[in-house]
Formats: structure tokens, C-alpha cells, sequence
């Protein structure tokens, strides 16, 4: 594993393979780290950071605030982590990839592809989270999160979050859990800080990432916009729901909807259906 600075957060970064370059924004919700390319869901039969890279460098990375890279305390925004993933391709030397993102790595490809449409060859969006169910969990898990920090404090917070709970696990630890339990520097900051100010930001975070009963990442008018080849693979459950797939095969005028269903999407067929997209654009 390597790591780079970021706009000033440490960001933990895997390359694989060689070809074009293909930037993955990871699925797991806030626990999106490299390791979930290899045990989510289909991923896990697929082992892209392996097949992939057979004809593609495959740039994985942990999103800020997930895995063993670290964070900042400020509100968190779709935009501020695609940010991170634009460092990230300038630091490898990559003017322009393929941009995949699966789950809610999907929201940060498609802010990546309207922040920097000129750096992005094309978008693959696998199961991109969405649907009302998954906009009222998304606000209660903050919810829990400032009930938990009104009623116990900073310091208990730090606790929680030291006995390895993070927030996608236990929404109680908050989105800095993974950096105050990698970073004892960081753990102190934020034990230092104004409760009532960090009280307020984990409020507007809340409503900046869940503000919208289907896809978030981009505004409809944006997506509507860009001008950048994309495949669109449905999901099917409460955290993804088919109609946040069709939401952006409505949004983006240059778009694909592989409209098979979740039964059909078998590894060895995502696998192929990726390939054959990206290879379409080379």
C-alpha cells in the first residue's frame, strides 16, 4: 500500500495492472475502502483489482474518513470527496480515466464527472445508492450520531470510536471514527473541539449528503449537462433502489441502462458488460 497527501489529508492508495487508467471509488457506504472491492457483494466473485487490471490500471483507494486514510472535521460534501479523487489521478500522473464508483461510491463518480468532465474518459456506476428508504436511514444515522454527542459528550465519542466501531457499523461513532482510531493526534483535536460547534456541522453534513429521495452526488441540472459515456447497472434492494439507477439514465444525456435484473448480474456478466463499455470508448 502507498499513501499521499491530499489537501492535506493522508490519503491510503493501491495501483494495479496496466493499460488506461481506471479511478474506483469503492462501495460500503462510509466504510469505503479497497478491501470492499474484494467483499462486497458482486465484487467478491468478480475480484476486479485482479480481472480488471488485466487490460486497465486499477487506482483503489480509501475515501477520507474510511480505512486507513485519514480526515478532516468540516462538513462533508459529494464534491469535497471527489476532490480527493482528482488529487489522487494528478498524483499518479493521469490527466484523464475511466471512473468507476459502486454503491455510494457512485455519487462521488458522478460529482467527479461533473467537477471534472475533462479528466473523465467515461462513467461505470454499479448500483448507485438511492430511494427514499435510503434517504431516511442516511438522515437517522446522523441523528443518532448528534443524539449520542448531546447526551455523552466528545470524549465518548473518542472512546467509541477507539474500540474499532465506525460509523457505517455503529452510526453512534460518527464519520471521523476511522481517523480517531488511526491517528491519536487527530483523536486529541477532536476531543479539543467546540461540542456545540461540531454538534451544528454534523447536522448540515446530514442534510448536504442525504437531500433527495433518489441518487445524491450531482444536481439534476449538472448531470444533464455533462457530456461524458456512462453505463448504469440497477440495483435492487432498500439502499439501492432501481428507481435512483433510473433517475440517471434520465439525468445523463450520453448514457447507457443495462436493464437486466439483479438476478442476471452475475460476475463473469458485470465483469464483461464493464469491459466491453470501456473498451468501446479506448
Amino acid at each position: 500500500m502507498a499513501t499521499v497527501v491530499i489537501d492535506g489529508i493522508q490519503t491510503n492508495y493501491e495501483v494495479y495492472g496496466s493499460g488506461p487508467p481506471l479511478l474506483m471509488m469503492a462501495p460500503g457506504g462510509f466504510d469505503s475502502t479497497i478491501e470492499k472491492w474484494s467483499m462486497a457483494g458482486v465484487w467478491k466473485g468478480m475480484q476486479p483489482l485482479e480481472s480488471l487490471a488485466k487490460d486497465y490500471t486499477c487506482i483503489a483507494y480509501d475515501r477520507r474518513e474510511a480505512g486507513l486514510s485519514g480526515g478532516r472535521v468540516e462538513r462533508l460534501t459529494w464534491p469535497g470527496y471527489a476532490k480527493q479523487a482528482k488529487g489522487l489521478l494528478e498524483h499518479l500522473g493521469h490527466e484523464r480515466a475511466f471512473i468507476m464508483g459502486g454503491c455510494m461510491g457512485v455519487s462521488v463518480a458522478t460529482a467527479f464527472g461533473v467537477a471534472y468532465p475533462e479528466a473523465s474518459l467515461g462513467l461505470v456506476l454499479h448500483w448507485p445508492v438511492g430511494g427514499p428508504r435510503w434517504h431516511i436511514a442516511g438522515v437517522e444515522r446522523f441523528e443518532t450520531h448528534h443524539t449520542f454527542l448531546v447526551q455523552n459528550g466528545l470524549d465518548a465519542v473518542v472512546s467509541l470510536a477507539k474500540e474499532g466501531k465506525t460509523f457505517w457499523t455503529n452510526p453512534e461513532a460518527g464519520p471521523w471514527a476511522a481517523a480517531i482510531n488511526n491517528d491519536s493526534s487527530f483523536a486529541e483535536r477532536f476531543a479539543s473541539q467546540d461540542a456545540d460547534r461540531y454538534a451544528g456541522l454534523i447536522s448540515a453534513t446530514g442534510r448536504t449528503l442525504y437531500d433527495r429521495d433518489t441518487a445524491p452526488g450531482a444536481e439534476p441540472e449538472e448531470l444533464m449537462a455533462l457530456k461524458v459515456p456512462a453505463i448504469i447497472i440497477p440495483g435492487y434492494d432498500v439502499a439501492h433502489a432501481t428507481s435512483a439507477a433510473r433517475y440517471l439514465e434520465e439525468c445523463l444525456p450520453e448514457s447507457e441502462y443495462w436493464d437486466v435484473s439483479v438476478e442476471q448480474q452475475t460476475p463473469g456478466a458485470v465483469r464483461e458488460r464493464i469491459l466491453g463499455f470501456m473498451a468501446s470508448l479506448k
